[in-house]
């Protein structure tokens, strides 16, 4: 496996950066476009992600409309605000029939239509738009853009029926998505767009991963369901390998090890791809100096100093159980996104209350299951029970319920539609949410910990479909009675507290941001932050580890000192948390 510089890509016009939150998707396709301007190429780099920090990469304000960057010739940068994008969405469909229709059915109809897929339709018209303006593409010798839209986007464009006007037939809005009939004058020219994805000699799709199990999945599932709509001009870049600096530091040679074994995970389908990887790097890729580094050998000269961090003042894990455990029952949600360690939060949660002899359920989604296993065979007493949800079980019987509903009513193309809408992400969320309520509504005098809790915009969905009397689906059943009594109880803080989980990174604490926002739209105030796997915290010796340590400084003082009410840290482990003893350690 090859280190990567741009130098080694094809020469297409076009560049599409994809993959899971905090993998350095932007830190590498910033770094990309200020190494192809410095080699004479004129490059603009456009981000089209809610969660991009391209203007903190650059240290320069943008907007949508291409701007120079400073001290770089040839290299030019755009914002494009999908958020705002989906608004002025939202409004173009609803507003026709504001004072046509139900208050309820409005605010149902607004719902459908703030979720991320809206978002990410919004932001796919917004690089169409650039994209089909020639007098500004074909200044430019590559355009880079900062996310790709997923396999589930590409495929709603390209069905018929999604394109039909289905609020005059249907007032509780179609789907997740919302119709796109409010875009339907634009279906030739998103038909030219896929196209151009789809043509090797025009465009690169580039998946970011890192060396974890959990993000190569993430790549190949991304590349398998774009090679399947024709995007075959693949490569992947594996970010953040780490080689230890130090070989005596227990922290820097487990990391290692532990990098190592995830990546003879690689799958058969991603190893026909080719593939490069980058460095671990000991600093953060913001300003022009970091992203030129960042292609270059790692200077270790330089010793850094680890005194005085934030982290030194923030209590661990266990203040927080001490606080929880005042009570003696109620429900705790763990959120954050993938990645960012929320089952094993959870069940360490779970094992602290059961120890200071609280009865307690988990409830998890963790695919592996390992630590339901584990907690399964302990004997606390008695105290502590735990059950695992199948999201794909729940999703196909969800699914399996919502079409037995509408299918002998729709059309074969309103078919199709409605079954590619059943795989968005909302679909899911909902699915695990019926099965997570049904649990809840069983327990009684005891803690109730739920790994992987519903958004603010799921929330919102539910409890606009309770008002208009219809389900959140396209059926006319009844909202399940689990569900409609555990909302209230959800935005009641004396019976539910929600714990944000991330990582001392960007990208996740971004998007633990948006998430609280999220939450607080549905009348739910999350109290306790917990920061996962600080390296600040670990106290290595090893100077690259000692780097991210302190590259890990104004995200942790950001949750510290703005996001958070209260918040807990969590040292980075040396040994993966597997079993009763490692999570005893975090607790």
């Amino acid at each position: 496996m090859e280190i990567f510089h741009p130098s080694k890509l094809s020469n297409t016009k076009h560049f599409f950066f994809t993959g899971k939150g905090g993998v350095g998707k932007t830190s590498t396709a910033c770094a990309t476009a200020v190494a192809l301007a410095d080699a004479g190429k004129k490059v603009l780099i456009v981000s089209t992600d809610p969660a991009s920090n391209l203007e903190d990469v650059f240290e320069e304000s943008l907007t949508n409309e291409p701007k120079a960057i400073k001290n770089v010739n040839n290299l030019f940068a755009s914002n494009l605000d999908p958020e705002q994008a989906a608004k002025d969405y939202r409004e173009s469909v609803i507003g026709p029939y504001r004072g046509k229709l139900p208050k309820t059915a409005i605010d149902n109809m607004e719902e459908q239509l703030s979720g991320a897929c809206t978002v990410e339709i919004a932001a796919f018209d917004e690089f169409t738009n650039l994209l089909s303006n020639e007098d500004l593409t074909k200044s430019f010798d590559h355009i880079i853009f900062d996310t790709a839209p997923t396999g589930h986007t590409l495929r709603l464009l390209q069905l018929p029926t999604a394109w039909s006007s289905f609020l005059e037939d249907n007032t509780t809005g179609a789907s997740c998505l919302g119709p796109l009939s409010g875009l339907a004058e634009k279906k030739e020219l998103y038909a030219k767009t896929v196209s151009a994805l789809a043509d090797s000699n025009e465009t690169t799709l580039i998946l970011v991963s890192r060396p974890e199990v959990s993000a190569l999945n993430e790549a190949e599932r991304a590349s398998n369901e774009l090679r399947e709509l024709g995007i075959q001009n693949q490569a992947l870049i594996i970010n953040g390998v780490f080689t230890a600096a130090n070989k005596s530091d227990l922290i820097a040679k487990q990391l290692q090890s532990r990098q190592q074994q995830a990546l003879t995970t690689l799958s058969e389908s991603l190893k026909t791809i080719k593939t490069f990887h980058l460095p671990l790097v000991p600093f953060n890729l913001t300003g022009l100096e970091a992203l030129k580094k960042f292609f270059e050998p790692i200077d270790l000269s330089n010793r850094l100093e680890t005194k005085d961090l934030a982290a030194e003042s923030i209590p661990e894990l266990k203040t927080m159980i001490d606080s929880f455990s005042k009570k003696t029952s109620g429900v705790i949600m763990t959120m954050g996104k993938g990645g960012v360690g929320k089952t094993t939060v959870a069940a360490a949660i779970a094992l602290g209350l059961a120890e200071k002899g609280h009865k307690v359920h988990l409830t998890t989604t963790d695919p592996a299951a390992h630590l339901s296993t584990v907690l399964k065979d302990t004997n606390l007493d008695g105290n502590i029970s735990v059950s695992r949800i199948d999201p794909k079980h729940e999703v196909e019987a969800y699914r399996d319920e919502v079409l037995n509903k509408v299918s002998d009513t729709l059309d074969e193309e309103s078919l199709e539609y409605i079954k590619e809408d059943l795989r968005s992400p909302c679909t899911e969320e909902i699915a695990v949410f019926r099965a997570f309520a049904n649990i809840v509504d069983k327990a009684e005098d005891a803690f109730v910990v739920i790994d992987t809790a519903p958004t603010g915009h799921t929330l919102l969905l539910l409890d606009a479909a309770e008002s208009y009397h219809k389900e959140v689906t396209r059926s006319n059943g009844d909202m399940p009675e689990s569900v409609k009594k555990l909302l209230p109880r959800l935005r009641d803080e004396a019976v539910t507290q929600v714990v944000l989980v991330t990582l001392p990174e960007a990208t996740p604490v971004f998007e633990a941001s948006r998430l609280q926002e999220d939450l607080r739209r549905a009348e739910i105030y999350p109290k306790w932050w917990i920061i996962n796997q600080s390296f600040q915290r670990a106290n290595s010796k090893d100077p690259i580890l000692q780097g991210r340590a302190i590259a890990e400084e104004q995200w942790i003082s950001k949750v510290k000192n703005e996001l958070s009410t209260k918040c807990v840290i969590v040292p980075w482990q040396a040994e993966e948390t597997i079993g009763i003893d490692s999570l005893k350690k975090l607790i």
